[in-house]
């Protein structure tokens, strides 16, 4: 009997590390199929996000995989704006400013001045990479639009062409914002756990469809990159991991929700460190996309060796393809269960906002809902597999 590949459902917000996650699976056709992408807010801004998605999708020779586009913005506002750390881990089209969409979204849109945040945007709540605009340590990204619509919720979004797309590009489609959650509720409402959900970002997308549709958390297998348990964040605090400081009240109600979750965070991820020999490899088959991983791969080790010399000394962070490896080989990490929530307020007696830790009813109430962390890995062996594969899908 022929076991089918695993079915993929992957919810991200294509910066580098989301691109080589894609990439790597599409080199694993054996073992996945790449059902659908929804590519919302986070490293960037949703347009920005879903033009890259289709941009990479299409290098690889797969037009013909379904984008969607997911939520603009987080559960607690109403406005994203992409913040200037991000820019710097991704570059400013988010895909190490390689420009492979073209001159990107960010090109076109109302800009928000990172001198006045309150311009254009006066009677909302902005979220500039995941915190307050006036905060201290909201930096937008240089160039960085708010284009969303303003007006509608997460859970009820507006139909809307991304701009990249509409003026070029390989694929010709109108686009409802809707559809992302949609389709993810349908999916798993099909093939249940048959199929997993690939969360790279933010994780607003997978609790707008739990809240729309509460019959799926039960049915629901999520594999995201997220959080960390042992570990310092790598937010300006040193506590909060990106994607959860985005939106913490989204992730701390999908950690509650009963959903079979793991969390492949920051505890394992720093442990998986690219080498520049194989950015090398990459670029030394000649083609387009052999160049194009390579040029990723170069503009992460520099940013991570720059911002981290310690730390980064080995290779740049996989992040987003450590996480997609493990939906498809649970056998890649050690993992600790345990009551997991996202801390959603900064103060005395309760902690710093996007911090991830046990949450402390579970040890009376044992019928809460565990989340698989993700707490050892085998390094070497996924970094062989992933440098070989992705050396294959450059040719």
């Amino acid at each position: 009997m022929v076991q089918c590949p695993d079915r993929i459902i992957a919810s991200i917000d294509t910066g580098v590390d989301d691109a080589l996650a894609l990439a790597y699976l599409l080199g694993s056709t054996d073992e996945c199929e790449l059902g659908g992408v929804i590519a919302g807010y986070g490293n960037v801004d949703a347009n920005t996000a879903y033009a890259n998605t289709c941009a990479v999708l299409d290098l690889f020779g797969r037009a013909d995989i379904p984008v969607f586009l997911g939520s603009e913005h987080p559960s607690w506002a109403d406005a994203f704006i992409p913040d200037a750390g991000c820019a710097q881990f991704h570059g400013d089209d988010g895909l190490g400013n390689t420009r492979l969409a073209g001159s990107g979204a960010l090109a076109d849109g109302a800009c928000v001045p990172s001198d006045d945040m309150s311009v254009d945007v006066p009677d909302e709540v902005v979220s500039v990479g995941g915190y307050l605009a006036g905060d201290v340590h909201a930096h937008p990204a240089l160039g960085a639009c708010s284009r969303v619509n303003r007006s509608q919720s997460v859970d009820h979004p507006q139909s809307a062409m991304p701009t990249a797309l509409a003026s070029g590009g390989k694929r010709r489609c109108s686009v409802d914002a809707a559809d992302g959650i949609e389709y993810l509720i349908e999916q798993v409402r099909e093939f249940g756990r048959d199929v997993t959900v690939l969360a790279t970002g933010p994780l607003t997308d997978v609790d707008a469809a739990i809240t729309r549709a509460p019959d799926i958390a039960s049915k629901l297998r999520l594999v995201m990159m997220g959080g960390t348990l042992t570990q310092p964040g790598n937010c300006w605090d040193a506590v909060a991991e990106t994607n959860i400081i985005q939106d913490p009240e989204a992730a701390n109600r999908v950690f509650h929700s009963g959903a079979d979750i793991t969390m492949v965070g920051l505890d394992v991820t720093h442990q998986c460190l690219l080498p520049q020999s194989a950015a090398d490899r990459w670029r030394a088959t000649g083609t387009k996309r052999g160049r194009f991983l390579a040029d990723l791969a170069d503009f992460s080790i520099k940013a991570n060796l720059e911002a981290d010399p310690a730390l980064f000394s080995g290779g740049m962070p996989l992040h987003d393809p450590l996480a997609a490896a493990v939906a498809l080989d649970s056998s890649l990490v050690d993992c600790f269960d345990l009551a997991l929530r996202a801390e959603t307020n900064t103060g005395d007696f309760n902690g710093v906002r996007g911090r991830t830790t046990g949450d402390p009813v579970g040890l009376v109430n044992h019928s809460m809902p565990h989340v698989h962390v993700a707490l050892g890995v085998d390094s070497g062996r996924f970094l062989d597999e992933f440098v070989e594969r992705m050396a294959e899908v450059c040719r």
